[in-house]
């Protein structure tokens, strides 16, 4: 039980730091990626997959 609890926070964790990052590229770093900002929660859980 406490190992999935560990698996959840650190995939919670990895998904923090890549939402914090893309979160943080300007629209048009973003649109360079061809990422909109409404796609950042996808892609970010798509990271931790």
């Amino acid at each position: 039980m406490i190992d999935t609890v560990v698996k959840k926070f650190n995939t919670w964790k990895r998904f923090r730091q890549t939402y914090d990052e893309l979160s943080n590229l300007s629209n048009r770093e973003l649109d360079d990626l061809g990422i909109s900002r409404a796609d950042i929660s996808r892609y970010a859980r798509q990271a931790v997959k």
